[in-house]
């Protein structure tokens, strides 16, 4: 070997060791920084006529593809999950449970103890006065019920119009990321700094909606959703929604009084069943908007219903005439089955026996439609009202079978039907959990090791300080030429 190769050789070995030595800093350095992946320096020999020395090939960045698609799959699922089970837990908490201080339960108990008191001393007003303000206090509650399923609703509208904002805003940005990639690959530069922001960006697009990712030309990549959709090829797609901010129960996608979405101005389904962006935390929040809390309605609508039901028949109030409201009302009128959507929320006492509206409470025990008070000691009409209540009738509506229910059991169905699909969604959530956390631990120890980086550096330095020698015997050598 000529003093000019072992030159070459040593220098060239110098560049790589340094290079080398740099990414292994960075390794250490970025060792918790999210999305950052392992580089290692690509070498080969270079022989080239009689010089010989190291050739960098480039930089290599160290990722398992598939576990970081299970990992992002997972956590679109867990996203999803996450959402779903806090609308349960807030539904449950609105109704309650029969042992909670102010559940439905323990409001129709309290009702139809006051019915009971009151009828032990008719004569006495106090407790006539105790049990309208119970009905009151019921009708109350289940109105808290209701309008709390729609605020449900409202915050899920306004979700779907931020996360489909972010969502745009990030498909851009990946796009963005893709053509600086395409350019630095033209130019030979190191692409691992760009490929870790992309993996960022990706990462918080399957949050939102559980994507495919797929390679294309010049380090590019293009993102499908699991449901078949085209979000990124080359332009990234255009996601469209109108938000309505506040949302009734009149309200649907159906009807068109709600906004689905659209891809590049075409409208794509959103169900649970067959939505094309389905999966993660934007799904959930269709599914909480349009499928979940609508059957919540339904449900609370049913229970608003069986109440006017029971105490609208003369059979109990004989003063009342055809069509005239029982002692529940719709807004102030009778019960129109056609119009049972959103009747819980418009569930009222009626005027004649409230106090908080004018109403007289004695008729509570001598009827709704008497015009002077009766006998004082006449405790027919409100045993009637207690006997009402405990009445085992079949619902006319919601989904609580074809079995008969007392008022207290149908509503202690409906927080038993509330309280299972939580635990459901609980057990749910708790596998989604697990499945995350364990992807993303298999991925970080697929990540960069310190100590091993540090046992790296130790024979990077060894590497350049043998070849930091051969430059420093080169120049003694030629020292020594140079004194002859």
């Amino acid at each position: 070997m000529s003093i000019t190769s072992a030159l070459n050789s040593a220098m060239s070995g110098l560049r790589a060791a340094s290079r080398a030595s740099e990414l292994v800093s960075n390794n250490i350095a970025n060792a918790s920084t999210p999305g950052y992946a392992r580089r290692t320096l690509s070498i080969s020999s270079n022989m080239t006529g009689d010089f010989g020395g190291v050739r960098i090939n480039g930089v290599q960045r160290h990722v398992d593809a598939q576990i970081i698609s299970d990992r992002r799959l997972s956590g679109s699922e867990f996203g999803y999950r996450s959402a779903t089970t806090n609308y349960m837990n807030r539904i449950e908490d609105l109704v309650g449970t029969p042992d909670k201080q102010g559940s439905l339960s323990a409001r129709l108990a309290d009702f139809e103890n006051s019915l009971i008191t009151a009828g032990s001393r008719p004569d006495a007003i106090e407790r006539l006065s105790a049990a309208a303000l119970g009905a009151s206090d019921l009708a109350k509650s289940i109105n808290t019920v209701a309008d709390g399923i729609q605020d449900a609703r409202s915050d899920a509208d306004r979700n779907i119009a931020s996360q489909v904002t972010r969502l745009n805003d990030t498909l851009k940005a990946v796009e963005a990321v893709n053509v600086k990639i395409t350019a630095a690959n033209a130019r030979s530069v190191d692409v691992s700094g760009l490929q870790d922001q992309r993996q960022l960006l990706i990462d918080e697009i399957s949050e939102m909606v559980p994507v495919r990712v797929v390679d294309r030309d010049h380090g590019t990549v293009a993102l499908y959703s699991t449901g078949g959709s085209i979000l990124l090829e080359g332009r990234a797609s255009e996601i469209g929604f109108e938000p309505a901010n506040l949302v009734t129960p009149y309200m649907s996608v159906g009807d068109g009084t709600l906004s689905g979405l659209t891809i590049n101005g075409y409208q794509v389904n959103t169900s649970s069943a067959s939505g094309r962006l389905h999966g993660g935390t934007l799904g959930a929040q269709f599914e909480i908007r349009d499928e979940l809390a609508p059957e919540a309605q339904t449900q609370i609508d049913a229970l608003a219903r069986d109440l006017i039901e029971r105490f609208e028949s003369a059979s109990v109030d004989p003063s009342l005439n055809p069509g005239d409201p029982g002692l529940f009302t719709d807004e102030g009128a009778a019960l129109d089955a056609t119009q049972e959507l959103g009747l819980a929320n418009r569930l009222e006492l009626n005027a004649l026996v409230d106090p908080n509206q004018g109403g007289e409470s004695w008729r509570m025990r001598d009827g709704l439609g008497a015009s002077t008070p009766g006998n004082a000691g006449d405790a027919t009409l409100l045993n009637a009202l207690a006997d009402a209540l405990t009445d085992q009738r079949v619902p006319n509506s919601g989904a609580f079978g074809p079995a008969a229910f007392s008022a207290t059991d149908l509503t202690a169905s409906l927080s038993s039907q509330l309280g299972s699909d939580r635990l459901r969604e609980d057990q749910m959530l708790s596998f989604a959990s697990t499945q995350f956390y364990e992807l993303t631990q298999l991925e970080l120890a697929g990540g960069v090791d310190t100590d091993v980086e540090l046992q790296n550096l130790m024979v990077i330095e060894q590497a350049y300080a043998a070849n930091a020698r051969v430059i420093e015997t080169v120049d003694q050598m030629f020292d020594t030429l140079m004194r002859i």
